[in-house]
């Protein structure tokens, strides 16, 4: 038996998020195949590992090992062997087209929410026999330890800069169907490269709850974090201000959105052309002048606007004490909107969840495989910008020279 096939789930999802370049969705194919030959030779040998059995016809005599190309890549099979007679997986036959049944079984999973009737029907009529709906659950299981080891792994290192958001998703709960926020922070290292770091469901967006998140990311590791970048909450400002003691940017993409609500349509361009010259200011000190100048301008035409912008301003400006380099990506949680989208696309297919476990295993899922592309695609920010933020100095325009942003 070889280490990998010794190895317990738990201990095999372990070492593949640990490693750099683990490959999720590989990993994924090789445990749901690694269920399904031990569902088909338990059928054959009429007994489990270890089970006494009237009925047992032979032993398992360990494993043979067999490479499998796949489009996600070469998956290393060990296939059981059986003391007397043989054993091949239905799923090598010839001519059929099992890898993309398997794949097909673990994006259902995804996709649904995993409800293991709606797998148990699909894995038979893929003509797959031999699976009982626990073994349908184990198969839920084993993707369920993945996404756990990725959410309670330490963090090592500085996170400069830190987003959170949250997205309202449907779970039915105590026979009754409830809007839930399903929570995701994300970062940049002090390597430059973004991380996924934190994934959490919660009743309602409450200050103790982002208290208790916050809390949760120090505990892992969350250190060294300069700026956190949000929409506008009060109790998520308030908890920021609590456990992190950092400043918060108010992300401004939502803060124009939020105020061509308070103007009427016909002022909605003017009000949005004002607020951009804000945020494309070339310095700290010249978004202020701009931002009074604005003010002034909106007092008559948009007073909602005004006064909102009078009392947001220290929150939509903080950016501007950061390198110029980084004022784009640090000015509103754009950067995140592609897998935002993602998520809520596929949170939509299903409708409504069976639970909170299958909210988090759908986002899990996803975004494991996100944080893979990030941790082998080019670095995000420059660690040589990344130290000035890290130093002892506070960056502002006056250590780091300005230069326009294009909107």
């Amino acid at each position: 038996m070889t280490d990998t096939q010794s190895m317990t789930t738990q201990e095999l999802v372990r070492r593949t998020l640990l490693d750099e370049h683990g490959d999720f969705l590989k990993e994924a194919v090789a445990i749901v195949a690694a269920q399904l030959m031990d569902a088909e030779v338990t059928a054959q040998i009429g007994a489990g590992h270890g089970e006494v059995c009237a009925d047992r016809v032979t032993h398992r005599n360990g494993y043979r090992p067999r490479g499998w190309e796949t489009r996600v890549g070469e998956v290393e099979l060990q296939i059981p062997k059986k003391r007397s007679g043989s054993y091949f997986p239905s799923f090598l036959e010839p001519r059929r087209r099992c890898e993309q049944a398997i794949v097909a079984v673990v994006m259902e999973a995804y996709v649904n929410g995993v409800s293991t009737r709606k797998v148990d029907r699909l894995v038979e009529q893929l003509g797959i026999h031999g699976m009982t709906k626990d073994r349908v659950s184990a198969l839920c299981r084993a993707l369920d330890d993945q996404v756990q080891v990725f959410r309670d792994r330490p963090l090592e290192g500085a996170h400069p800069y830190l987003w959170l958001d949250a997205k309202v998703v449907k779970v039915r709960d105590r026979g009754h169907v409830y809007p839930k926020a399903l929570v995701i922070a994300y970062s940049v290292h002090e390597t430059g490269r973004r991380e996924v770091i934190g994934l959490d469901i919660g009743e309602i967006e409450t200050e103790a709850y982002w208290v208790m998140f916050l809390r949760g990311l120090r505990e892992r590791g969350l250190t060294g974090v300069r700026l956190c970048v949000s929409d506008e909450h009060l109790g998520l400002k308030n908890a920021i201000a609590r456990v992190l003691g950092c400043p918060w940017q108010r992300c401004t993409v939502h803060f124009v959105r939020d105020m061509l609500r308070h103007c009427r349509p016909a002022q909605r361009g003017m009000v949005s052309a004002a607020l951009r010259e804000i945020f494309n200011a070339d310095s700290h000190q010249g978004a202020r002048d701009r931002c009074g100048e604005v003010i002034q301008r909106l007092q008559g035409p948009a007073p909602k606007v005004a006064g909102l912008l009078e009392a947001a301003e220290e929150d939509l400006l903080a950016f501007y004490r950061f390198p110029a380099p980084h004022w784009s990506k640090l000015r509103s949680t754009n950067p995140l909107e592609r897998v935002n989208r993602e998520i809520g696309r596929r949170a939509d297919v299903v409708g409504i969840f069976p639970n909170d476990q299958s909210a988090i295993r759908l986002a899990g899922a996803l975004l494991i495989e996100q944080n893979d592309e990030w941790l082998v695609s080019r670095r995000y920010l420059s660690e040589e910008s990344l130290a000035l933020v890290l130093g002892d100095h506070d960056v502002d325009e006056e250590v780091v020279p300005a230069k326009p942003i294009a909107a």
